[in-house]
């Protein structure tokens, strides 16, 4: 049996379908549209509302809650200006691949496309930045089109999702189940990676004299923190991060080199340029990280680990690419990379720190304190 409950309002059913999802909490600010939701929210305590002073702030302080926990951020905002004050913090969402649903309220529906006192197409705004946005005509497709916001949000390579919701909708009563089939026919994410393309990544990194793992957002995503130390480890290769990646392995550890790019360090830099295989981790070769495509990695064999198919070989040539989730990547790399001494490569590694330390000189210039 369903969860329906006996005629209430869209508000109540979108509210019972967030507290369904597990949500806690909702960052927000008012406004007219939204009003029938926020009367709403008086019978769901379960769901704390987090007020804001401007609903920028609700977009990234819903990014933060979801960076911080893992779980989908909420941000919910008025029609027209309140809606296209998300913007940003959802365009950062959408280029950290951070997991949100930003719901926000509409115009009448007989009022949409006829310019009304706060009307904004929002869903044609945000359509580049979100992995999917949805206008809700009906009462009755709310709880189908939430549950698939959430699903699209977490899943796969995460990012945001935006629900519009007319006012009228949120006040038009109806019985329907909340717990709606979601209808995503074409949305299969890649979890499973293909076990030949793993092989085939494991041979030209055990084969490889100088090689560097490259590691971005995806694998702190993923929670693939002991299956990339483990192969690290294992077979004593070294690693840079992105910003996005810091924190994938310990700061302190002999193989970390920190981050790579334009704002990196320089033994990073050094690494890159002089490894014969670079294999990336859950990382979008970001123009930060490359600088110049074609001076990139000069002369090194690119192994590219992903969940998202597009992000392989957009920016720089993949020769091996790895689709699929990067913790069940590195679990099935761990069993086949096996021990080597690079010794040599380190110790090239290490002689550039010593050349290039992560340090301000001590000049006596410093103040005293």
């Amino acid at each position: 049996m369903g969860k329906a409950r006996g005629k209430r309002p869209g508000a109540s059913i979108l509210l019972e379908v967030l507290k369904d999802e597990g949500v806690q909490y909702i960052f927000g600010y008012p406004g007219g549209a939204v009003i029938p939701i926020y009367d709403a929210l008086y019978c769901f305590p379960e769901i704390k509302h987090v007020m804001v002073r401007h609903e920028q702030a609700a977009a990234h302080m819903a990014d933060a809650y979801a960076r911080a926990t893992g779980k989908v951020g909420v941000c919910l905002a008025t029609s027209g200006p309140g809606a296209t004050n998300l913007v940003t913090g959802i365009a950062t969402a959408y280029m950290d691949s951070i997991p949100m649903v930003a719901i926000t309220g509409q115009v009448k529906s007989f009022l949409i496309g006829n310019d009304a006192f706060q009307e904004a197409d929002i869903t044609g705004i945000t359509r580049p930045i979100t992995k999917q946005n949805y206008l809700v005509k009906r009462v009755e497709d709310l709880p189908r089109v939430l549950r698939e916001a959430f699903y699209l949000a977490r899943t796969g390579r995460p990012g945001p999702v935006l629900v519009d919701i007319p006012v009228d909708v949120s006040m038009t009563e109806s019985d329907c189940d909340i717990d709606a089939e979601m209808d995503l026919p074409g949305y299969h994410p890649r979890i499973e990676p293909d076990q030949a393309a793993v092989e085939a990544a494991a041979e030209a990194i055990n084969a490889a004299e100088r090689p560097l793992f490259y590691v971005g957002g995806g694998c702190v995503t993923a929670g693939a923190f002991r299956e990339l130390r483990a192969c690290v480890e294992k077979a004593k290769i070294p690693v840079c991060c992105t910003l996005m990646g810091l924190g994938s392995i310990p700061g302190d550890s002999p193989y970390c080199l920190g981050m790579l790019g334009m704002h990196g360090t320089a033994y990073a830099n050094y690494a890159v340029n002089n490894s014969d295989l670079l294999a990336a981790f859950g990382a979008r070769f970001d123009d930060r990280v490359t600088g110049k495509t074609d001076a990139f990695v000069p002369g090194a064999k690119v192994i590219h680990f992903d969940i998202d198919p597009t992000c392989i070989s957009r920016t720089v040539r993949a020769h091996i690419p790895v689709v699929g989730d990067v913790r069940e990547s590195l679990k099935r790399l761990a069993k086949l990379l096996k021990p080597r001494d690079r010794k040599r490569w380190l110790d090239a590694i290490a002689g550039w720190k010593r050349s290039h330390p992560l340090k301000m000189p001590d000049n006596g210039l410093h103040a005293q304190y």
